[in-house]
């Protein structure tokens, strides 16, 4: 009598789970104008690597007419710095400040104590919307030095404040960056008077020179300025000893 295999039990069907697709990391970017004389480009950068924000450069042409007239002081800055970072649209360096702080809270852009942060916010918008005489009479330019450059004498006020506020920083916080021992938004926002005082050989005292220094020293400035002295376009009247 033959004998007959048993029969196979059938075979369990299975339902795969389609593999999870990689999504690209999200690309930011940060619209910029000139690096040799665009201030608000500069704070917006500072404030975007402080954070760890990876983004890619979108470079204003040296062409572009609302450009120039940011960088000649004729138009208010709205164009650059301009952030995009996961559907946001943020200009303006002090709301770019706030905005990065948010999403990044770990880079401490504002300082974590209530008194020192309202104290910093302060002393950013104060930065950020006057100075009008410092502006004119030092403008940015770090291809640029005029040891003799006379500083007109409606900006002497707007020097003298500075000095005081980081005097008073600095004393207060314990530098060496203004608000203690990390550096932050105010110090981004700060940066680029910072190159303007090496650029005009501004005298200052000896705690507000060390800081001056220090800024000048951070990495991120110094990759700054290499890409600066880079930069092939000039602008005539941003370059003029008057």
């Amino acid at each position: 009598m033959p004998v007959t295999s048993p029969a196979r039990p059938a075979a369990r069907k299975t339902t795969r789970k389609p593999a999870a697709t990689a999504t690209a990391a999200t690309t930011a970017t940060l619209t910029l104008s000139s690096k040799n004389y665009s201030s608000w480009s500069l704070r917006g950068w500072l404030l975007a690597r402080f954070a760890g924000l990876d983004f890619a450069e979108q470079m204003v042409s040296p062409d572009d007419e609302d450009a120039r007239k940011e960088l000649l002081l004729l138009a208010p800055s709205i164009r650059v710095p301009c952030l995009r970072h996961e559907g946001a649209t943020v200009w303006n360096t002090v709301a770019i400040a706030e905005y990065l702080n948010e999403t990044f809270p770990q880079a401490q852009l504002w300082p974590t104590d209530r008194i020192a942060r309202a104290h910093a916010r302060a002393v950013c918008g104060e930065m950020n919307s006057g100075f009008a005489n410092l502006r004119a009479a030092l403008p940015m330019n770090l291809k640029g030095h005029f040891p003799k450059h006379k500083i007109w004498t409606g900006a002497k006020p707007d020097v003298e404040r500075i000095v005081e506020i980081w005097s008073d920083c600095l004393a207060t916080y314990g530098g060496p960056y203004l608000f203690g021992s990390n550096r932050g938004a105010a110090d981004a926002i700060f940066a680029p008077v910072a190159t303007r005082f090496v650029t005009y050989d501004v005298p200052l005292p000896a705690a507000c020179a060390a800081y001056r220094d220090t800024i000048m020293a951070l990495p991120e400035l110094q990759a700054w300025l290499a890409d600066a002295l880079q930069e092939p376009a000039e602008i005539e009247l941003l370059d003029m000893d008057f």
